[in-house]
């Protein structure tokens, strides 16, 4: 029984069973996440201040530990102000009943545990599908948080489970356009291992100019073949010749700061798994791309 609400207009209210668990853990770190409405840990503290949770039946605080098998529920009142939509425009290129491709702008996450992210604002920016399956639209690939570019998205069940098949055999065909540091081969394959999988990524040099800083700098069109984590940038570095701004895999002395990351996903090629239309999509070349490379046309 509830012990004690201070608003009873409930207006929504959801439940979660904690599984077991293999240590006693504060429900304001475990929490965050487990209700759809709560993606980040500053939310949470929100709701459990304003007394909207309960572990069984008691109202819950910051100060209240889960060790395994509890109940825990949220009632958000009708009058509730959490203020938790995200607000984040996305340039969508494409969008059907079944899926939908959009720009990914640099500097934020795909998904993930915290309240910015892709994820979070694909239901502002997509129509609904009106499909018996449809889903809150998810990214079925990922970009790194620093990568700019094309990324497809799933609006039913059956699509977002086709359309990761499609990456699993290898019927999506990637292109990413990357500027990079140093006198390069005009064009090349690298096969390395990345976390002991092998890998693959062919390269062409499509301009080169000179830089001061740099001696030369290269826009190279870049087609991966596998899909491991940080793969282009690992490989570029692998043969000495990193990724403008890339401060993870780059050289020290040759680090550029405060611009970002060079790289961009420009296409997606593959047949469309219920209508069979073969598509390529593209997201054109960032500003700063042709800043430096103004004659280029993709």
């Amino acid at each position: 029984m509830l012990k004690y609400l201070n608003n009873t207009n409930i207006k929504t209210t959801q439940t979660h069973i904690v599984p077991s668990l293999n240590q006693t853990i504060r429900l304001q770190e475990y929490g965050v996440g487990i209700f759809d409405t709560i993606a980040t840990k500053s939310a949470l503290k929100k709701v459990l201040k304003k007394q909207f949770i309960t572990v069984n039946g008691s109202i819950a605080t910051t100060a209240t530990f889960i060790k395994g098998g509890e109940t825990i529920v949220l009632n958000l009142p009708e009058n509730n102000t959490l203020n938790n939509k995200l607000k984040l425009k996305l340039d969508v290129l494409f969008e059907d009943n079944y899926l939908a491709v959009i720009h990914k702008p640099a500097g934020i996450l795909v998904s993930g545990n915290t309240f910015k992210t892709i994820a979070n604002a694909l239901l502002q920016n997509l129509k609904p599908s009106t499909l018996d399956d449809a889903t809150q639209p998810q990214p079925v690939h990922r970009l790194d948080y620093a990568t700019t570019g094309i990324l497809l998205i799933g609006k039913t069940s059956s699509s977002i489970r086709a359309l990761n098949t499609l990456f699993k055999t290898r019927a999506i065909t990637k292109s990413y356009y990357a500027i990079t540091i140093g006198n390069m081969l005009n064009n090349g394959s690298i096969k390395t291992n990345i976390d002991d999988k092998t890998s693959h990524s062919d390269y062409q040099v499509c301009q080169t100019v000179i830089s001061k800083r740099f001696e030369t700098l290269n826009l190279v069109k870049l087609n991966p073949k596998t899909g491991r984590r940080h793969q282009l940038r690992k490989h570029l570095f692998s043969i000495g010749h990193p990724i403008l701004g890339d401060q993870t895999y780059g050289f020290e002395s040759l680090i550029l700061k405060g611009k970002g990351l060079y790289l961009h996903a420009y296409s997606l090629a593959f047949t469309h798994p219920f209508t069979n239309t073969h598509l390529v999509l593209t997201s054109q070349l960032p500003k700063r791309f042709t800043k430096i490379f103004p004659d280029f046309k993709a």
